[in-house]
C-alpha cells in the first residue's frame, strides 16, 4: 500500500503542475515587471487574452485526451501530457515578444489538459477499492501545493532584477512536469486498463501484489477480478479513437457524462476563477493595492486552502460526496453575499487616490471585512468541492466511457475557463463590486441542481456504480442504505436495509 501512495503522488504531481499555473497567472498580473513588459493591466481584455490562452489550448486538446489514455495507458497519458508542457514552459519562459508567450501559454493548456484527464484516472484505478474515495480526493488538494510555490517564488522574486522577477517563477513550471516525465513510465499500469487490452495475467499480478498483500486467493483481489469479467468489455469503444457511441449509447450513459460536465464546470464556476486569477483585481476594490502586500494575501490563501482541502479529503468517504458539496456550494453563496455588501461598503468610503493613482478607502471595517470573505471563501470551497473535482468525474464514469469522457470533463473546464477568463476580468473594470451579484446568484442555482440530480457514489467500487445509474432515479438509488459482502468465490452479496 505504501507503494501504492508514492505511484499516486507521482499522478498527483499533476494536479501540481496544473494548480501552479493556476496562481502563476495571477501572481504575473501582480508583477509590475511583467505588466510593463507586455503592456496588461490586472484587469480588462488583454487580461483576458493572456490568461485566457491556457483554456484555448486545453479545447484544442479535446480530440488527443482519449485516444491518447485508452491507446496507450494511463502513464504514457500523464508521460505526453507533462513533456508537452516542458515544451510550453521553455517557449513561454524565452519569450520575447507576446505571441510567444502566448504560444507558450497554448502548448501548456494543451498539455495540462492530457495530464489532468491521465492522472486522477491512474491513481483511482490502480488505489484499493477501500481507499480509492480518500486517496482519489488527495488528488486534487496538491492543486495547492502548486499554487503555494508559485505564490512563494512569486514573493520571493519581487526583490529579483528587473526582467527576471516574472521569468523565473516561469520557468518553475517545469519541475514537476520534468518528474513526471522521469517517472511515469516506471509506474505500474492499471489493473483496468491491462485487462481490457488482453493482459489480464498482469493485470490479476498487479492486484495480487498490491491489493492483496502478494496472496492471489486474497478476497479483494476475487472480487477486482469477477467485477472485470462483469464489467468491462474487451471490445468497447475505448478500442477504437474515433468511437464516442459509448458516451450517448444509452439513458444510464448519458446521465453519467453529465453529472461528469456538471461537476467539472460547476466547480469552475463558483467564483473561485476570479479569486484564483484575477485575485489582484479584487483585492484592489477592498483597499489592498500594494504589490507585496498582494503578495502576501495570495501566499497565505493558498497555504490556508491547502490545509482545508486535506480535511475535505478525508471526510469523502465519512461524509459523502453529496453533503460535502452541498455544504460548499451554500457557503460560496453565503460568501459571496457577504463580499458584495463589503465591497459595496468600502466603495462608498472612497476619498480619492494616492500618489500612484490608487484608490484611498476611508471604511476600514468594510475592507478589512471583504478580505476575511476572500479567506472565507478558500475554506469553504476548498472543503468541499477541491477535493471532489477530479474524484467525482471520474467515478460516475464507467471504464469504456472514463478516457473520452475525462476529455469532454477537460473540455468542460476549459469551455467554462473561458468564460471566466474573457468575462470576470472585464466585468471587473466595467462594474467592479457588482460582479459578485453574478456569483451570488449562480451559487444558488447550483446548490439545486446538486441536490436534485447528482448521486452518491461513497460505498462501491467502480464496477458496483452501474446500478445506480441504471436505476429510474439515480439519486434516491445512491442515498439508500446498503450492506454488501462477498462470499469465498468472490460473488457479490447484496443486502439492502428496509
Amino acid at each position: 500500500m505504501l507503494l501504492i501512495y508514492a505511484f499516486s503522488i507521482v499522478g498527483m504531481f499533476c494536479s501540481t503542475m496544473n494548480g501552479y499555473d493556476g496562481s502563476l497567472i495571477n501572481n504575473l498580473l501582480q508583477n509590475p515587471d511583467f505588466r510593463e513588459r507586455y503592456q496588461v493591466d490586472n484587469d480588462g481584455v488583454r487580461a483576458g487574452i493572456f490568461a485566457s490562452m491556457y483554456q484555448i489550448g486545453g479545447v484544442v486538446a479535446l480530440p488527443f485526451v482519449g485516444p491518447a489514455i485508452d491507446t496507450w495507458g494511463r502513464r504514457v497519458g500523464m508521460f505526453i501530457g507533462a513533456l508537452t508542457v516542458i515544451i510550453g514552459t521553455i517557449v513561454q519562459g524565452a519569450a520575447q515578444y507576446p505571441s510567444a508567450f502566448l504560444g507558450g501559454r497554448f502548448l501548456l493548456g494543451f498539455g495540462v489538459s492530457i495530464a489532468a484527464a491521465a492522472g486522477p484516472m491512474y491513481v483511482i484505478e490502480i488505489n484499493h477499492p477501500a481507499f480509492r474515495g480518500v486517496v482519489g480526493a488527495f488528488y486534487n488538494t496538491l492543486w495547492f501545493s502548486g499554487a503555494i510555490i508559485a505564490s512563494g517564488a512569486t514573493r520571493g522574486s519581487l526583490n529579483v532584477s528587473y526582467g527576471f522577477s516574472w521569468r523565473i517563477i516561469t520557468w518553475l513550471q517545469a519541475l514537476f512536469s520534468g518528474i513526471i516525465v522521469l517517472l511515469s513510465l516506471l509506474l505500474p499500469e492499471s489493473p483496468r486498463w491491462l485487462y481490457v487490452n488482453n493482459k489480464q495475467d498482469q493485470a490479476r499480478a498487479m492486484l495480487t501484489k498490491y491489493h492483496g498483500n502478494g496472496n492471489p486467493e486474497s478476497a479483494w483481489v476475487k472480487l477486482q477480478m469477477r467485477e472485470y469479467e462483469e464489467s468491462l468489455d474487451l471490445d468497447g469503444s475505448d478500442k477504437r479513437w474515433w468511437d464516442y457511441r459509448a458516451l450517448f449509447r444509452t439513458r444510464a450513459a448519458v446521465y453519467r457524462l453529465m453529472c461528469n460536465i456538471t461537476i467539472s464546470i460547476f466547480g469552475q464556476w463558483a467564483g473561485n476563477a476570479v479569486l484564483s486569477y484575477f485575485l489582484s483585481s479584487v483585492l484592489d476594490t477592498a483597499g489592498y493595492t500594494g504589490v507585496i502586500e498582494q503578495a502576501n494575501i495570495t501566499l497565505i490563501n493558498s497555504c490556508q486552502q491547502f490545509l482545508c482541502a486535506i480535511v475535505g479529503a478525508t471526510l469523502v468517504d465519512k461524509v459523502g460526496r453529496r453533503p460535502l458539496l452541498l455544504f460548499s456550494f451554500t457557503g460560496c453563496c453565503v460568501i459571496w453575499l457577504g463580499m458584495t455588501i463589503a465591497s459595496a461598503m468600502c466603495a462608498k468610503s472612497q476619498d480619492g487616490v494616492d500618489e500612484d493613482g490608487n484608490p484611498i478607502f476611508t471604511n476600514k471595517a468594510a475592507s478589512q471585512a471583504a478580505l476575511a470573505m476572500v479567506f472565507l471563501f478558500g475554506s469553504v470551497y476548498s472543503v468541499g468541492i477541491t477535493p471532489l473535482q477530479a474524484l467525482y468525474p471520474v467515478e460516475v464514469l464507467s471504464f469504456e466511457m472514463r478516457a473520452k469522457g475525462m476529455a469532454f470533463s477537460s473540455l468542460a473546464v476549459n469551455a467554462a475557463g473561458l468564460l471566466n477568463q474573457f468575462a470576470w476580468p472585464v466585468s471587473m473594470a466595467k462594474i467592479d463590486w457588482k460582479t459578485y451579484i453574478i456569483f451570488t446568484i449562480w451559487d444558488a442555482v447550483q446548490v439545486i441542481v446538486v441536490y436534485f440530480f447528482i448521486p452518491e457514489t461513497k460505498g462501491r467500487t467502480l464496477e458496483q456504480l452501474d446500478e445506480i445509474f441504471e436505476a429510474k432515479n439515480p439519486v434516491k438509488m445512491s442515498t439508500q442504505k446498503k450492506k454488501v459482502a462477498v462470499d469465498d468465490s468472490g460473488h457479490i452479496v447484496d443486502v439492502r436495509d428496509a
